[in-house]
């Protein structure tokens, strides 16, 4: 790749990262004149700019060591305080335990961005690991943080909007950020020839519910992000059970794990996973018994033998 010395398109990936930083901040301004769903959509611009400003930079070749301190500032404000400070200005007359979950939600982002920044300089983690993050990372938490609002925004007044359970989500949302939990990473993901038509099509039906239904879309967005998480961490313990997977194509991959399943290898289930309670007890076979030979003395009485007695034979 030709490297990229035009000053000004160098400076490109820095101009989108300063723009994301203001688009976050520009969402606690919206929030204090109760302009809540363009304080939303703010913080959504900022996520399509960060997930942008990097892969420009990589595309240009103009990565520097100031572009990766700016973009991790910008992440922590855009996605950190300025969620934190909309949540606390909606609940209006909130009471200290508000401005503490803000605050803890505030700080796990900051430390979730710190580790992040640490790993990436960690050469001993294995080749999947890129294809993973530590945690649920900035752009979603920030988003995710503000669930409740955009449910509200959408059905008004309910459970979701209770004071003591928005402070609890965006707590248990905080623990997401500084969690060990992998998460996919979608700059790693490859769709195969086949599958570009019908993405294409995903895409524009995304767009087009986006366009028509906003609120509807970006929640539905959200529940799927919660949804795949336990699918992220199977496929994250499968791949740190198999080495031999862990520098193949995903295609690969899928040959190795259906030539390990029980049913590629024309092996049946176990009959007592099939079968359970009475039904397994009635299909149960027998234990083989031995049965000894009756051995009487010469008065006819039965003499005891000595597996009766308690004795081994020699």
């Amino acid at each position: 790749m030709v490297r990229v010395t035009t000053p000004g398109v160098r400076l490109l990936p820095n101009a989108i990262t300063v723009l994301a930083l203001c688009a976050g901040l520009s969402a606690v301004q919206f929030a204090l004149t109760k302009n809540y769903a363009m304080a939303i959509a703010s913080i959504g611009i900022a996520a399509v700019l960060d997930s942008l400003d990097g892969r420009i930079a990589r595309l240009l070749d103009a990565t520097s060591k100031m572009g990766a301190e700016l973009d991790s500032l910008s992440d922590g404000i855009s996605f950190g305080v300025a969620p934190a400070l909309v949540i606390y200005v909606w609940q209006t007359g909130a009471d200290r335990i508000g401005w503490v979950a803000s605050l803890i939600f505030a700080v796990c982002m900051i430390l979730r961005l710190a580790r992040f920044n640490t790993l990436l300089d960690d050469t001993e983690q294995p080749p999947y690991a890129s294809e993973f993050f530590v945690g649920v990372p900035a752009p979603a938490g920030g988003l995710l943080g503000m669930l409740p609002l955009v449910a509200y925004l959408q059905w008004g007044e309910g459970w979701w909007s209770s004071q003591y359970v928005v402070w609890a989500w965006t707590v248990a949302i905080a623990a997401l950020l500084i969690s060990r939990i992998p998460t996919l990473s979608l700059k790693t993901v490859k769709a195969p020839a086949k599958a570009i038509a019908p993405l294409l099509l995903g895409v524009a039906l995304l767009a087009a519910a986006i366009i028509q239904f906003p609120l509807v879309a970006l929640l539905a967005a959200m529940v799927l992000y919660l949804a795949h998480i336990p699918y992220s961490i199977y496929r994250h313990r499968w791949l740190a059970a198999h080495p031999e997977a862990w520098t193949v194509p995903p295609s690969e991959r899928r040959a190795i794990r259906r030539a390990r399943s029980p049913r590629r290898l024309g092996l049946r289930p176990p009959l007592r996973r099939r079968v359970a309670g009475a039904a397994m007890r009635a299909v149960r076979l027998p234990r083989e018994t031995v049965r000894t030979p009756r051995v009487t003395s010469e008065n006819g009485q039965r003499r005891r033998s000595w597996r009766q007695i308690g004795l081994r034979r020699k």
